[in-house]
């Protein structure tokens, strides 16, 4: 049985994930808008990791006789100033989706819950990889400035990402 404590924090863990896909979600209208498909593409893709991350949070909760409770998903911002601005606001989010996970990784600690540090851990893992891919994209992005042609290519590159579910 999990604790009441880590209950309430792994839902407010699956509404953070909720809004990361729809903040992607967001991002992928915003590209399409620009006429970026590619970008637009990967964006989907990466909200559907999300969605993806919020139920394997889900999955293990019930197992651990908690409960789900969604709550309410903020509205994502809708307008960008450019790629670049984009994929600066997906950096930051991520740092701060990861700094999330490591005060649930704290809270699995001092509660000596080895099951959810055990399941965390793949988290932790993620967000390397998260955080990683994003900065990756930026500082393309910087090299490229506002050349069109280097757009164009970024574009085509962003295009080829499909999706694998992270949680197999």
């Amino acid at each position: 049985m999990i604790s009441k404590k880590m209950e309430a924090a792994l839902n407010k863990q699956i509404n953070a994930e909720l809004y990361s896909a729809y903040l992607y979600l967001s991002m992928s209208s915003f590209f399409h808008s620009v006429n970026l498909a590619g970008f637009a593409s990967w964006m989907r893709i990466q909200a559907l990791e999300e969605m993806t991350h919020a139920e394997k949070f889900s999955e293990y909760l019930i197992e651990r006789g908690g409960r789900v409770l969604l709550q309410s998903i903020d509205g994502p911002p809708t307008k960008w100033a450019s790629p670049l601005a984009v994929f600066d606001e997906v950096y930051a989010h991520e740092q701060k989706v990861t700094a999330l996970i490591n005060k649930l990784m704290d809270l699995a600690i001092k509660e000596n819950d080895h099951a959810s540090r055990g399941m965390l851990q793949w988290f932790v893992d993620e967000q390397v990889e998260e955080e990683a891919s994003a900065d990756g994209i930026v500082r393309k992005l910087k090299l490229v400035g506002e050349s069109g042609n280097g757009l164009f290519m970024m574009d085509r590159e962003l295009s080829q990402r499909v999706f694998t579910n992270p949680g197999t």
